[in-house]
C-alpha cells in the first residue's frame, strides 16, 4: 500500500480550464469535447510553436501546478500517458509509406519522453523526470513511481497524466473513451488538512476487467479526487487497484 497527500492540482481539457469548472464537472462528469487548445503563455513563442495540442495540454497543466518557488525546478516529475503523441508517429509512418524523407524534428518530438523534455527545457527544470506507459494501469504506475521518489527523499513529486484520441487506424483497439485531457497533481507525504489518498492492490486473476465507463480511467481518477468520494476500484489485467480517501 502507498499513501500520499495532494497539496495542489491543475487540469485542462476542452471546455474545462478553470478550477471552478472542474469542480462543477466532478459533480456531473461528462466526456470533454471541443477543438480549443491551451494558450500556454508561460512558454516562449519560438518554443511553443513546436508543441502539438497534446503537449500543450500537458505542459499547461504542469505550469499551472508549479509552486512559484525557485526550488520547484528541482522537483521530480512523472509524465504518464498510455499512447503519448501517437499522431506524430503515424505521420512518420505515413511518410515512410510514401517514401518521403523523415523529419528529424518530428521524430525527436514523437518519442514518449518528448513532452517532458520540452517542458524541462522551456521552464529550466533541473530535476529528475521520466515518462511511462502501463496500459489501463498507467496512472497507478505513475503514482507508484512517485511514491518511490518520495520514499527516496523527494519533498514532493508532480505527476502529469495526459491523453488524446487514438488515430482512426487504431480506433478499433480503443478499450475506453479517449478524449483530450491533461491533469497534474503535486504529491507529498501525508499532510494533515490536505486530501490524502491510499492505493493498495492485489491479484485478481479471476475477476473481469472493469467495464469502460463514460470516462477513461485516468480522468475518472481525477474526478474521484475532486468529488470527495470515499473509494474507487479498478481491475485490469488480473490486478485489482483500490483507491481510498483517508481523513
Amino acid at each position: 500500500m502507498i499513501e500520499f497527500s495532494i497539496v495542489d492540482w491543475a487540469a485542462w481539457a476542452p471546455g474545462l480550464s478553470e478550477r471552478s469548472q472542474w469542480l462543477g464537472w466532478a459533480d456531473a462528469p461528462s466526456l470533454p469535447q471541443g477543438e480549443d487548445t491551451p494558450a500556454l503563455a508561460e512558454i516562449p513563442a519560438m518554443q511553443r510553436r513546436r508543441i502539438e495540442r497534446l503537449g500543450r495540454m500537458a505542459i499547461q497543466a504542469t505550469c499551472w501546478c508549479e509552486d512559484g518557488q525557485g526550488a520547484d525546478r528541482e522537483v521530480p516529475l512523472v509524465f504518464a500517458s498510455r499512447h503519448g503523441d501517437v499522431a506524430r508517429s503515424m505521420d512518420l509512418l505515413g511518410a515512410l509509406i510514401s517514401e518521403q524523407p523523415l523529419s528529424p524534428t518530428a521524430f525527436g518530438l514523437s518519442v514518449h519522453n518528448a513532452i517532458a523534455a520540452l517542458y524541462s527545457i522551456a521552464r529550466g527544470h533541473r530535476g529528475n523526470y521520466l515518462a511511462l506507459a502501463a496500459g489501463r494501469a498507467t496512472v497507478e504506475a505513475a503514482c507508484l513511481e512517485a511514491a518511490g521518489l518520495l520514499a527516496d527523499g523527494a519533498r514532493e513529486v508532480r505527476v502529469v497524466v495526459y491523453e488524446s484520441p487514438l488515430p482512426e487506424i487504431y480506433a478499433t483497439f480503443a478499450d475506453e473513451p479517449d478524449p483530450f485531457f491533461a491533469w497534474c497533481w503535486r504529491l507529498t507525504a501525508p499532510v494533515a488538512g490536505q486530501p490524502t489518498l491510499t492505493l493498495h492492490w492485489d491479484a485478481a486473476p479471476d475477476v473481469a476487467d472493469t467495464a469502460p465507463g463514460t470516462l477513461p480511467h485516468a480522468l475518472d481518477l481525477h474526478r474521484f479526487l475532486l468529488s470527495g468520494a470515499a473509494a474507487l476500484d479498478h481491475v485490469t489485467q488480473g490486478q485489482r487497484w483500490c483507491w481510498r480517501r483517508r481523513g
